[in-house]
């Protein structure tokens, strides 16, 4: 799909297909203004952000300078914000963040970068916010202004209230701002109060604004800000009202604009089987009545009469869409075992995402006699808490002493991690001796957990993917060598089917990554001959749209029991197991659980055959 305006939205609106080509788009309409600017002598004065969404940016520009020699001497940067208090030196704090991502790799002179200060005294912050908007005017003003969106629809930490007349000041964070961070502070507790952003009015000031929201996590927020009303309660909503600022979405972020989600509301449909399927879903589970009972009144009442005029009547409509529904009940996923033992791969970002998502699934191919592998692409060390590591080397120490193994080692380096976590401040990344004692936490649960599916040891691999190797939330790119191993995994086994986890959130987190990771690797061993069925499950929280879903696999309450026994294998996790967000802080296997009864639900709330539990899954075709 190639990038479109989104029609029905107050603030003009793009969508891509993916967040890197929002991201490239952006990095070359940079590009232009730049070189622009410099051919006529005159600065680039850039507004920029932090956090996950501009890193892909950053790294275009930086491949822009690198390789096609894009000059930034000219240009002046002012960034939104910065936690308070915040030492500069701080591994969280946003200076330290702009720097090693993206200002030492590009040609920005030292004084020319602006950054709020999250050193300054209390009794001075409000000399300090009038200064840093005096510096903005004295540079002539913002040219772009690039902005995130936070779940709040804060921009910059605009967070609800904040008035269109605000100015850079020093502000509260919202709760759900605080628990957004949580995970990159080691716990929300730790996650600053305060901050020190740029104001609305200070945005809405700069000549052009671009505001950047990927994965469908931001998808209802930017529903309010670019279809709701202007209100405090969004800040994002009040870019409606600026003469030149545009949203670009990927089409995670997109999928709840009306054009979207019901485009039959808002005007003319191309009604392709697709269309289709999603339009009679829709109206099936808005009028509470199963596919095969609707009626051309329902379509008439609900926006959908030329679907009706042009492919019903409704009973024809209806049994379209429920033999197609039909078609994604799958029992036998990999088919019969007597008609030939399938080998499956399975590939789990974190060591749990497996069990998770599709563990009843896993489950069935094993009972259904094929053999099943799993490789754990990531250790997933950094979610393992200090005081479940300190028990474990205690644990271990106590073990050797016991059985008289090596004890005087193992006492030395239960020492040296003791040291550690007694002098660790609370930002401070673990040692690399904690950080392995904490993957192999999450190996041992991965394997308990895998023979609770029936699937032994010496079907699991343990990949250890390079990118994730920082020890820290942010992550490298891949690492080309990952991309290596992952071909080689699969031309080894010979899979018949690979499973992977299609959560793409975070446009640069773990399951993103490792996703296009596997991608890559499919193209290669494909374009020698290699062919397998690629079939995605969704991550830890949400399921795939109904319409969406390509096979669904019915699970017994047996099965789905033994699933959640799997879950419980992983004891390190049970703490952290809460809705992004914090929101909602049921555990792992609840979540899962409801998950699969709830899509079972769904189809029987359209008249298809009723189930205990379904998991779901869409197949991957390259692009």
């Amino acid at each position: 799909m190639s990038s479109h305006y989104v029609p029905n939205t107050k603030t003009p609106t793009i969508v891509f297909e993916t967040s890197g080509q929002a991201t490239r788009h952006l990095a070359l309409m940079i590009e232009s203004l730049i070189r622009q600017n410099n051919s006529a002598s005159r600065p680039t004065v850039l507004g920029l952000p932090t956090g996950s969404t501009p890193v892909g940016l950053y790294r275009e520009l930086i491949r822009l300078r690198q390789e096609a020699g894009l000059d930034f001497s000219r240009v002046i940067t002012f960034n939104l914000d910065e936690y308070f208090p915040m030492p500069k030196d701080d591994p969280h704090s946003y200076n330290r963040w702009m720097h090693e991502t993206f200002f030492n790799h590009v040609n920005i002179p030292p004084q020319n970068i602006h950054i709020p200060d999250g050193t300054i005294p209390p009794d001075q912050i409000d000399d300090y916010c009038q200064a840093y908007e005096q510096l903005i005017r004295r540079a002539g003003g913002i040219d772009l202004q690039i902005l995130g969106i936070g779940r709040t629809g804060h921009i910059g930490f605009n967070e609800p209230g904040s008035t269109r007349a605000s100015r850079t000041r020093r502000v509260t964070l919202d709760p759900v701002t605080r628990r957004d961070a949580a995970s990159g502070f080691y716990g929300e507790e730790n996650v600053p109060h305060q901050a020190v952003t740029m104001g609305v009015g200070t945005i809405l000031d700069a000549r052009k604004i671009v505001i950047m929201a990927f994965g469908e996590h931001k998808a209802n927020t930017v529903k309010k800000a670019v279809e709701g009303e202007v209100t405090e309660a969004v800040a994002a909503s009040f870019l409606q009202n600026h003469p030149d600022s545009t949203f670009l979405l990927d089409s995670a972020a997109a999928g709840q604009l009306t054009a979207v989600q019901t485009p039959w509301v808002i005007g003319p449909v191309d009604w392709t089987d697709a269309k289709i399927r999603q339009a009679v879903i829709w109206l099936s589970l808005q009028v509470k009545k199963g596919l095969l009972k609707l009626d051309d009144d329902d379509f008439r009442e609900h926006h959908l009469y030329e679907l009706l005029r042009e492919h019903g009547p409704a009973e024809k409509l209806g049994q379209r869409v429920f033999a197609d529904r039909m078609s994604t009940i799958v029992h036998s996923p990999a088919g019969d075992a007597a008609n030939g033992r399938q080998k499956i791969l399975v590939f789990s970002p974190h060591p749990d995402d497996d069990v998770i998502s599709m563990g009843g699934t896993l489950i069935r191919l094993v009972e259904q006699g094929h053999e099943v592998h799993i490789a754990y692409m990531t250790s997933g060390n950094i979610a393992v808490f200090d005081h479940d590591a300190e028990r474990y080397v205690d644990y271990a120490t106590a073990f050797n002493r016991l059985f008289g193994i090596d004890e005087a080692k193992s006492a030395t380096l239960r020492d040296g991690i003791t040291r550690f976590l007694k002098t660790k401040t609370i930002r401070q990344p673990d040692s690399d001796a904690l950080l392995k004692v904490k993957g192999l936490i999450r190996e041992a649960e991965a394997r308990a957990a895998a023979l609770a599916c029936g699937i032994p040891p010496e079907q699991l691999v343990f990949m250890d993917l390079r990118f994730y190797r920082t020890g820290t939330i942010a992550k490298a790119p891949i690492h080309p060598q990952d991309i290596d191993d992952i071909a080689r995994l699969l031309g080894s086994l010979q899979p018949a089917q690979i499973y992977v986890a299609g959560e793409m959130s975070d446009p640069h987190g773990t399951h993103r990554t490792c996703a296009e990771a596997i991608y890559s690797a499919v193209r290669r061993v494909r374009s020698v001959g290699q062919q397998f069925q690629v079939w995605l499950y969704r991550g830890a929280w949400e399921e795939f749209e109904p319409h969406e879903l390509e096979r669904v696999v019915p699970l017994s309450p047996d099965q789905l029991e033994r699933k959640k026994q799997a879950i419980f294998r992983h004891q390190s996790q049970k703490d952290r197991a809460m809705f992004p967000g914090g929101s909602d802080r049921r555990e792992f296997w609840q979540r899962a659980e409801d998950r699969n009864l709830d899509t079972a639900r769904v189809y029987d709330q359209l008249g298809l055959p009723e189930f205990y539990a379904l998991e779901g899954f869409v197949q991957w075709r390259e692009e």
